[in-house]
């Protein structure tokens, strides 16, 4: 009995740790300009990380700009796009969205997708010759707890902009 107890108390300490680290060190770098997104300065703001396929994903490009399009009839909500790629191979994939939008929506880079990983975003879907996470899209809540995911099975598999904000009207009634 007194096994059992410990190894409870043990993994509920260790669960917390975890939801603490996850808000504290969400840190990226934009590929697309000087700025640097931290999780832990948007208290008061949902924020909607959404993870992008490497390099040439076309499904990535309607995604990104559906959200662009989309974004400031969620004013409550920042919106964080992340790939995985080369600070070049961002620069080249998002020279393919209008230059305006990406002064409002930079492209942050996850090197070596350790942030996909850290959060539990499985990986092992094949793309182009490699093998990549799944597309996914992680909220957060005002305090920087995540309260929804969403990964999809396939490419084409993403949460739509209306899903996102359906889901943002659900939790704000909270």
């Amino acid at each position: 009995m007194k096994i059992k107890f410990s190894f409870l108390t043990l993994f509920l300490v260790l669960s917390l740790i975890v939801e603490v680290n996850a808000q504290t060190i969400i840190k990226l770098r934009s590929a697309t300009d000087d700025r640097e997104f931290v999780l832990s300065k948007e208290k008061g703001k949902f924020v909607a990380l959404h993870f992008l396929l490497k390099t040439e994903c076309p499904y990535c490009i309607r995604h990104t700009q559906e959200y662009f399009s989309k974004a400031k009839t969620l004013k409550n909500v920042v919106q964080v796009f992340i790939k995985p790629d080369t600070e070049l191979e961002i620069r080249a994939w998002s020279g393919k969205l209008v230059a305006e939008d990406l002064k409002n929506f930079p492209i942050y880079r996850d090197p070596d997708a350790q942030l996909a990983n850290q959060l539990g975003i499985p990986d092992g879907y094949k793309f182009h010759n490699q093998i990549v996470h799944y597309p996914a899209t992680i909220l957060f809540d005002t305090k920087g707890k995540e309260v929804y995911r969403y990964v999809g099975k396939n490419n084409s598999d993403r949460l739509s902009f209306d899903q996102l904000a359906l889901k943002i009207q659900e939790l704000s009634k909270n």
